[in-house]
Parts: structure tokens; C-alpha cells; sequence
């Protein structure tokens, strides 16, 4: 019993060390900022099961990243169309005017469309009043990358009238 307790600890410090250590690393490290996701076209005249799996991609979707500084003036803004697959993919420098840009003050929102189908912004998972960069989605040597969305946009037909 006091052996495999033993083992159990050696793993488990190897798991900090070099999972831990590399994570923390380049969190301090690093100098840009990876941002990423999915932009697709839910059509709403379907049943729930179909809409709900059946978003396909839009290319050519204008996805925007904003950054604030703490007074909430903004520091950084950027966008970045879709590729065939409906993704997009931004690298940000983490150090703008000498100083470092706070992640979680950074948020991703739905821009345009190209699609006159499907071009009517949705905040379903957050697309029009903006994705926050809460949490990395992937830390390691160096690359701090954070991973949105799916974003999405549904057709004219389903937009919700507006009730004054």
C-alpha cells in the first residue's frame, strides 16, 4: 500500500512539473495571444434536432476582437473573415503601446455576413453582444490560444420582431 502510494505522488509531481510548469511558463512568456472559432447558419424553420446539429459553415463572415483597457477604453480592435469551413483565427500581440493587454477584457462578436440567406446575427452562444476570453483554451510553451463560438446567423424569416 505505501508503495503505490508512493508512485501515485512521483506521478502526480511529474504531472505538475511538466504540465504545470510549461502552462505557467508561457502564460509569462508569451507574447501573442491565439484567438479562434466557428462562425455557421442555423435555419430556424427546422425541427430541434436538425438545427441544433445542422449549422453549416459561412465563409466570408466578418468576426471582430475588441480589447478594453481597465478605464474601458478600447484598446485593440481587429476582425478576421471565415475560411470555406466557417473558421476563423486571430493572433494578437499581447503588448500593445507598452502595455499588456488583459485577456479577459477582450471579447469576439459577429460582425457581417455575406450570405443573404443566413445574415441576421444570433446571440445564441453569445454572437452579438460578444464572447468574452475568459478562459485559455490551450496553454503550452508559449502560445496562449483561446477558443470561441460556434458563432451563428439564421435567415431574415426568422428574426424575432422587435415588440416597442
Amino acid at each position: 500500500m505505501g508503495m503505490a502510494t508512493a508512485v501515485l505522488v512521483i506521478m502526480a509531481l511529474l504531472v505538475v512539473r511538466l504540465g504545470g510548469a510549461d502552462s505557467v511558463s508561457a502564460w509569462e512568456d508569451g507574447k501573442v495571444i491565439h484567438v479562434g472559432g466557428r462562425v455557421l447558419c442555423q435555419d430556424c424553420t427546422k425541427g430541434y434536432d436538425e438545427w441544433v446539429q445542422g449549422g453549416r459553415p459561412i465563409k466570408g463572415a466578418k468576426v471582430s476582437l475588441t480589447c478594453m483597457d481597465q478605464r474601458h477604453r478600447v484598446i485593440f480592435y481587429g476582425s478576421d473573415d471565415t475560411d470555406g469551413a466557417g473558421q476563423f483565427y486571430m493572433i494578437v500581440n499581447k503588448y500593445i503601446n507598452g502595455k499588456q493587454l488583459n485577456e479577459k477584457l477582450c471579447s469576439v462578436r459577429l460582425v457581417s455576413s455575406p450570405d443573404p440567406t443566413c445574415d441576421v446575427a444570433t446571440d445564441f452562444a453569445g454572437g452579438c453582444r460578444g464572447v468574452e476570453l475568459s478562459r485559455p483554451s490551450s496553454v503550452y510553451r508559449e502560445v496562449i490560444k483561446y477558443t470561441v463560438g460556434p458563432l451563428y446567423y439564421t435567415s431574415p424569416m426568422c428574426e424575432k420582431p422587435e415588440i416597442e
